[in-house]
């Protein structure tokens, strides 16, 4: 081995043996907390300021404050964040996204924290702990690594952890103290972050903020250790520094010289890409965006006036105050670009510095004349062709998101910001001799910020166009629950794009704008770090609030120029650790505390008719009966479905698709000429509590609610039938046509386990079919599969005679294939009209009547429509989704447990809506463990077992199998 190579393998082993110690602790806090601890970085940092402090500033001999450093102060940061930050989302442990926005706020405070103490200059005489051979650190990082795997493997303690990590709750019930675990995986994780710090500080500048970013750039061993794997940590660490060292011998010449030079001094920043978009997604935690408790109230108009008053108020300022605040609506602007991402659209985005730079160098390129292909271009329009410019741009973290999304999107968006400031914004060919000028005629202070405020109000109205009307109900769809989105025919992948495209695009036009305030374009203005920084600030002062966006860059640029630098990122991060106990941020919290504007009272369904008889000057219109759900009733009798429901018949089978007489379970208004109330839209009542609808003598429950007394009909114009008390309305103006699903020979695997094997079926129009059996049968597989949510390995779904087996769940249900969920999929962000109105919008028949007789049809129209769906009870919001699911006009409707958590009434109201549906042509598929109500409802049933179809056939032939395959053994 040539000296050369010598010299250089030693050089990456020292640097492979630091991020050998980063990927060991990363890995030990994620098995023992399930955190990705962003905060890594920063702890470094600060310990090795800590130790700085203790040798050159108090004299303390080196292995005193190494002692105090490593063994007190990084175990003691790590234990203490895991008992005051931490351990109060340990119950929230299927939310992980809330430690991820803290550990992101310990990273912020930290960093905010550091430049108040020490300042935001950079030191150089860092005290060196070991020699600058790499052997002491090589040892280091192997003799934790194999402890540390020793411990996991032989000892109790490890037996401990890998429970914990494989289900906390479990480990709890079985005895295992979790949090002592969580402590001890946070201590040592705090331990080698600070031994990373004082080994990396002697050879890079110590600053707030180079350090941080630096540690967590080489996340990528642990991401590549699939946050599992040790030894895989430490082999990747060492081989990507090795290999880093070696190219810095290669002298490429040519245009792409500086491009090949750069990925060879950052290949732990190109191995952090590979590793976000290629590997397999990281551990086995997913994390969705904390999202709002209820509907987002209108902010009152005086709130707006107030904050127009703020920013008009620094046009009367002059000098240093009027040139700072210059950078506040260009700031606001960025944060623009959070509040569509992130509040909207429910994306992690931790790179939108990256796009707010991007904006500034294009239009820098542009206004100087040096953008390839492009002429010079005043500086109004150069920003502007910047922004087309940079908003395709984009997809490099939206098209990750479609497929990705929590931690592992986390991961793709701060990826792909790392790069660009990286491999752009530090790279001498892309900036070096850059100015930026203002516009012409705006170069005066005063004058370019009514330039910004203009800007600031189109950036405004672009983000209020997004969050209203039917794109904005999808982007809020999308947030609360993806799959129920996608379910309801929204196209979530192209959404998905649609909202980095449109952050990238408002990110890119303040970036610009911030240039042009500061006159130049400062790389260091975009660095990754702020965007941890902004995302953190988006969060607490409201992810989906424009004027917390406002307030926010407010903050940041008046605290950071009022004051030292830092203090407002430190606020920020104490702030955003509090995100367990503040999950909507300041807005949401100050709001649910708040009174809101005084609205409509509820009223009762007495009250409700005696303000109509106040209103309209006589009775209230009739009430039809809970009955059919297309049949009218023109000229005073009943149409053909409603008369089946209201007898309770069940059609013999025929050319209509019928079927044949059932037992009764209308009771009450049925025949009689009146009625049946309506379903409540508070709790539900049980049939032996005092208000409750008469049990009866058969056991079965009627409908919720007696008979109303009712004014004289209305026959001027017809009503289609729906639940009691609902307002009349017109006819469908046309029926499903008709369509029938099938599958043959579906096969599914999940690893080494066959879900399905080779199933096959068919739902018919006109009949219920259903599916049961035990669990672990393969019916949840077999349904996903049905309605696309999840691709089989082998066989076919038919919809009509056509192969649907490749298509999304959004396209299908555009196709006509509606479904519900097992797990309730409604929007609690938006009211209950509002998700149903999202059915109708993405269903494939566009009938301006649908919502309100979706709405009639299950009770849900009156005062209960304007109210959030979050905190409905479990009855009302089955009701909800089912609604959403009729809105589209489905030709099949596939029920995963429908009647999950409904009480005997519901339950009753759910058989006679889903026979009346039947009964008009539509092909039902019902999943559901209640074999009495399968047994009531179904034409045929299908019994599941180990993947395959049992036993098929009607319900009084099989169920008796599908019974001894439930009973215990």
């Amino acid at each position: 081995m040539s000296g050369l190579t010598y010299d250089l393998t030693l050089a990456g082993l020292s640097v492979g043996a630091a991020a050998a110690l980063t990927g060991i602790g990363l890995v030990v806090t994620y098995r023992a907390t399930g955190v990705l601890n962003f905060a890594h970085g920063a702890i470094a940092m600060v310990c090795a300021y800590a130790l700085r402090q203790c040798v050159v500033e108090w004299g303390w001999p080196l292995w005193a404050g190494a002692a105090v450093t490593l063994l007190v102060l990084a175990p003691g940061i790590g234990m203490v964040l895991e008992r005051l930050v931490f351990r109060p989302m340990a119950p929230a442990g299927d939310d992980p996204a809330r430690t991820l926005v803290a550990s992101i706020g310990v990273f912020v405070l930290l960093v905010g924290g550091a430049a108040l103490l020490w300042g935001q200059g950079a030191r150089d005489d860092a005290p060196r702990l070991l020699p600058a051979e790499p052997w002491g650190q090589l040892g280091a990082a192997l003799v934790l690594a194999a402890g540390v795997g020793a411990v996991v493997r032989w000892t109790r303690f490890g037996r401990e952890l890998r429970a914990v990590v494989d289900d906390r709750e479990l480990a709890v019930l079985s005895g295992v103290d979790a949090d002592r675990v969580a402590a001890a995986g946070w201590a040592f994780g705090a331990f080698t972050a600070g031994l990373t710090g004082v080994l990396l500080a002697p050879s890079v500048r110590l600053d707030p903020y180079g350090l941080p970013l630096l540690v967590m750039e080489v996340v990528a061993v642990a991401v590549a250790a699939r946050m599992r794997s040790l030894p895989v940590a430490v082999a990747a660490a060492l081989l990507i520094g090795v290999a880093q060292s070696q190219l810095t011998r290669l002298h490429p010449s040519g245009w792409a010289a500086p491009l090949v030079q750069a990925v060879g001094t950052n290949l732990f920043v190109v191995a952090l890409l590979v590793a976000a978009l290629a590997l397999p997604r990281p551990g086995g935690h997913e994390a969705v965006l904390p999202r709002p408790a209820a509907v987002r109230r209108p902010v009152p108009a005086g709130v707006w006036i107030v904050a127009a008053v703020l920013f008009l108020l620094p046009l009367g300022l002059a000098g240093a105050d009027l040139h700072t605040s210059v950078q506040v609506p260009a700031l606001a602007v960025v944060l623009l670009s959070l509040v569509v991402v992130t509040g909207r659209g429910g994306q992690i985005s931790l790179g939108q510095a990256a796009y707010a730079g991007l904006g500034a160098l294009f239009t820098a390129l542009l206004a100087a004349g040096r953008f390839p292909g492009l002429p010079r271009l005043p500086e109004l329009a150069a920003l502007v062709v910047a922004v087309v410019l940079v908003a395709p741009l984009g997809l490099l973290t939206g098209w990750p998101a479609i497929s990705r999304r929590g931690l592992a999107l986390a991961l793709v968006t701060f990826a792909v910001g790392v790069g660009v400031s990286r491999f752009v914004f530090a790279q001498p060919y892309a900036v070096s001799g850059l100015s930026l000028d203002r516009p012409a005629g705006f170069d005066d202070d005063r004058a370019y910020y009514v330039l910004e405020l203009v800007l600031l109000a189109a950036a405004l109205l672009a983000t209020w166009l997004l969050r209203r009307g039917r794109t904005g109900r999808a982007l809020a769809a999308m947030r609360d629950h993806a799959p129920g989105a996608s379910a309801a025919g929204v196209r979530v992948p192209s959404l998905k794009l649609l909202a980095f495209v449109s952050g990238a695009a408002l990110a890119a036009l303040g970036g610009g704008m911030l240039g042009m305030g500061l006159r130049a374009f400062d790389p260091a203005a975009y660095d990754p770090v702020r965007s941890l920084l902004w995302f953190a600030a988006v969060m607490v002062l409201g992810a989906d609030s424009t004027l917390g966006a406002l307030a926010a860059a407010a903050l940041v640029v008046g605290l950071d120029a009022g004051t030292r630098g830092g203090l407002a990122a430190a606020l920020i991060g104490v702030l955003a650790v509090l995100a367990g106990r503040l999950p909507g941020g300041l807005h949401e919290t100050l709001r649910a505390v708040t009174p809101g504007r005084p609205g409509r009272p509820h009223l009762t369904a007495l009250g409700s008719r005696t303000r109509l008889r106040l209103t309209r000057g006589g009775p209230p219109a009739p009430s039809p009966h809970l009955a059919g759900l297309t049949a009218s009733r023109a000229a005073g009798g009943p149409g053909p479905v409603a008369a089946r429901a209201e007898q309770g018949a069940r059609p013999e089978p025929g050319a209509d698709g019928g079927r044949g007489p059932g037992d009764d379970t209308r009771a009450g208004a049925a025949g009689s000429g009146q009625p049946a109330a309506p379903p409540s839209a508070g709790p539900t009542a049980r049939p032996d509590t005092p208000g409750a609808p008469p049990r009866p003598a058969d056991g079965h429950a009627t409908s919720r609610g007696e008979a109303l007394p009712t004014g004289p009909p209305d026959t001027e114009r017809p009503v289609v039938d729906a639940p009691a008390g609902a307002a009349p309305s017109p006819p469908r103006a046309r029926r499903p046509a008709r369509a029938q699903l099938e599958a043959r020979g579906l096969r599914a695997r999940y690893g080494g386990f066959t879900a399905l094997a080779g199933v096959g079926l068919v739902v018919p129009p006109g009949g219920i079919t259903a599916v049961v059996g035990p669990n672990g049968a393969g019916k949840s597989t077999l349904f996903h599969c049905l309605a696309g949510t999840h691709r089989p390995a082998r066989g076919k779904v038919l919809l009509g005679g056509r192969d649907v087996t490749r298509l999304p769940a959004h396209a299908r249900t555009r196709l006509g294939v509606a479904r519900t969920f097992q797990q309730l999929a409604v929007f609690p962000s938006l009211t209950v009209a509002e998700n149903v109105r999202l059915g109708a919008e993405q269903g494939r028949v566009r009938d301006p009547a649908a919502v309100e007789r979706a709405l009639r049809l299950l009770g849900l129209d009156g005062p209960l429509r304007a109210l959030p769906a979050a905190g409905l009870p479990t009855g009302t919001l089955r009701r909800v989704e089912l609604a959403r699911a009729l809105a589209g006009d489905p030709r099949v409707l596939l029920l995963d447990e429908p009647a999950a958590g409904l009480d005997t009434a519901e339950v009753a109201a759910l058989a006679r809506i889903l026979r009346a549906l039947a009964a008009d042509g539509t092909a039902l598929l019902v999943v559901e463990h209640d074999l009495d109500l399968v047994a009531d409802l179904a034409d045929t049933v299908h019994v599941m077992a180990a993947g395959r179809i049992v036993a098929s056939g009607p319900p009084g032939r099989v169920l008796d199998a599908a019974e001894a395959l439930e009973a215990p053994a």
